[in-house]
C-alpha cells in the first residue's frame, strides 16, 4: 500500500512561536539565501514529506519545472513526518528556513504566521485569477487568517464520510440514511442481527473526534466552532457542542460500536478490517482507507461490496448537511525569510496543481482541488469514487479542517483527552465542555 500524508501522521506539532534558536546547530536548517548557478539560475529550496508514488510524481513535476525554467531552479527535499516538524520548527526559529515548506494549514501555519514567519501569498494570487481560481474556494480557508492566504493547495483532498458493505446493507434491506433518526433506526436492526452496526477504532482516539466535528457542524453550523476558534468564553458548552456530545452518548448506549471498540487501531487498520470481513456495516472514516480496502481486500472492491455516503443531516439543526469535514489538502507556504519569493511564486503557479499535476496525482487515485476536472475523474480507474469525492467538496457550503489541525497543538491534544474520556462514559456532556473551556484563552 502506498504511504499516504494523512491527518495522522501530520498531527502533532508543537508551537511554532516559542522556538529556540539555540538548537539549531543540532540540526541542518534551510537555506533562504538565493544561490546562482552557471547559468545565472537561482535555486529555491522545498521541504516535503511525501512517500511512495506521490512523491515520485513531485519529483517528476519538479524536473520537468527546472527543465523548462533557466532562471530558477527548484532543490526539493523528502524527510520523514516526525523528523520534520522538528527540524522545521528550529529552522524557523533560527530565521533560516527552506524556502517552500509543506503543512496541514489551521493552527500549526497560523503559529508561524503570527511569528511573521510566513510571506502573505494574498496580493500575487488576486494579480492572477487564472492562478487563484485554479482552487476549489473553500479549500484555501484553511490557510486563510484574517483574510489574507499564506499556503496554496499541493496534494488530494481527504473528506471524511461513511463508508459500508454494501452486502450487509442488501441483506437487511437497508438504504445509505440521510438523516440521523434514520442512522439510529440502522443501528438498531444491526444489533439485533448481531452485526457491529459502526466499525469505530477508539484505541486511536482521534476517530472519535469526526463524530464531535460533524455533530456540532450539523447542529450549530460552522459558527459553532469558529466562537472556540476565537476564544469565546464558554464556547465550548454552547448548545451545539453539548448536544453533539450528548448524540455521541447516544450512540454508546444503543451500542453502535459494539462493545470492544477501545481497543480497535485505526493505524492498522483494524477499522476497515471489520467492514470487509462483514462483521461491521458502517465505518466513519477519511478518504485515505480507500487505498487500504483495495490493498488488503481487492476482492471487496472489484466485486461492488464496498460503499460510501455523506454524514447524515441531524433534524433541527442549523448546519447545512452539505458541509464536511476533513483534511481540505497539504498546502505549500513560503518562508518570510525567503530572499526569492517571487521565484517561489513561479514554482508555485507552474509546477503546483497546474494541468500535468492534475493529470499525475488523478492517475494515482488522488483528486486534486481544482476546479474542472470532472471528466478527467469521470474517465478515469475507479472515477466512481473520484467523482463522489470531488462533488462533495464541490457541493459544499463549508469544509472544515479537522479540528485537531485547526486548534493549537495544547488544546487539540486536551480536546483527544477529553473526548476517550467521553466516549468512555467517564464524563458527561457538560463536564467535556467544562474541561475544554479551561484550554481557552482570551483574545
Amino acid at each position: 500500500m502506498q504511504a499516504k500524508i494523512t491527518r495522522r501522521t501530520f498531527f502533532g506539532v508543537t508551537g511554532a512561536a516559542a522556538l529556540s534558536t539555540t538548537l539549531s546547530a543540532c540540526f541542518g536548517v534551510g537555506n533562504n539565501q538565493p544561490s546562482t548557478g552557471g547559468n545565472n539560475s537561482t535555486t529555491i529550496s522545498i521541504w516535503d514529506i511525501r512517500t511512495g508514488s506521490d512523491q515520485e510524481a513531485i519529483r517528476k513535476l519538479t524536473n520537468s519545472f527546472n527543465s523548462s525554467h533557466s532562471d530558477v531552479r527548484a532543490n526539493i527535499e523528502f524527510f520523514q513526518n516526525d523528523p520534520y516538524k522538528q527540524k522545521l520548527q528550529i529552522a524557523m526559529g533560527a530565521h533560516n528556513p527552506p524556502d517552500i515548506f509543506i503543512g496541514w494549514g489551521g493552527g500549526i501555519l497560523k503559529n508561524y504566521v503570527d511569528a511573521d514567519n510566513v510571506y502573505d501569498l494574498t496580493p500575487d494570487l488576486n494579480a492572477d485569477s487564472n492562478w487563484k481560481n485554479r482552487f476549489i474556494p473553500s479549500i484555501l480557508e484553511s490557510a486563510t487568517f484574517d483574510g489574507k492566504i499564506y499556503g496554496v493547495p499541493c496534494s488530494g483532498m481527504q473528506p471524511l464520510f461513511f463508508f459500508y458493505n454494501k452486502e450487509l446493507f442488501k441483506k437487511h434491506n437497508l438504504k445509505p440514511p440521510q438523516t440521523w433518526d434514520e442512522l439510529l433506526k440502522i443501528v438498531d436492526t444491526l444489533n439485533k442481527q448481531s452485526i457491529i452496526p459502526i466499525a469505530l477504532a477508539g484505541a486511536s482516539k482521534w476517530p472519535y473526534l469526526m463524530y464531535l466535528e460533524y455533530l456540532a457542524d450539523r447542529i450549530g453550523g460552522p459558527d459553532a466552532f469558529k466562537a472556540i476558534l476565537n476564544n469565546q468564553a464558554n464556547s465550548w458548552s454552547q448548545d451545539a457542542v453539548i448536544k453533539a456530545a450528548t448524540l455521541i452518548q447516544q450512540l454508546i448506549n444503543s451500542n453502535a460500536f459494539g462493545s470492544n471498540f477501545a481497543s480497535v487501531v485505526a493505524d492498522t487498520n483494524q477499522d476497515a478490517a471489520l467492514i470487509y470481513t462483514g462483521k461491521a456495516a458502517m465505518m466513519l472514516q477519511g478518504s485515505w482507507n480507500f487505498p487500504t480496502f483495495q490493498t488488503n481486500s481487492p476482492d471487496f472492491v472489484k466485486n461492488d461490496k464496498l460503499g460510501w455516503f455523506p454524514f447524515p443531516a441531524v433534524e433541527g439543526g442549523k448546519g447545512d448537511a452539505s458541509n464536511i469535514c476533513g483534511n481540505p489538502s497539504n498546502f505549500y507556504s513560503i518562508s518570510k525569510a525567503s530572499k526569492a519569493p517571487q521565484k517561489c511564486i513561479t514554482y508555485l503557479k507552474d509546477a503546483v496543481l497546474a494541468p500535468e499535476g492534475v493529470k499525475q496525482f488523478i492517475a494515482l487515485g488522488n483528486v486534486p482541488p481544482v476546479q474542472g476536472i470532472e471528466s478527467q475523474l469521470a474517465s478515469s480507474e475507479n472515477g466512481e469514487w473520484l467523482q463522489f469525492n470531488y462533488q462533495l467538496v464541490q457541493k459544499a457550503s463549508h469544509f472544515q479542517l479537522s479540528w485537531d489541525q485547526a486548534l493549537q497543538p495544547q488544546p487539540a491534544q486536551e480536546l483527544l483527552t477529553n473526548l476517550d474520556r467521553l466516549f468512555l462514559k467517564q464524563i458527561t456532556p457538560q463536564q467535556f465542555a467544562d474541561n475544554m473551556n479551561k484550554t481557552l484563552k482570551a483574545s
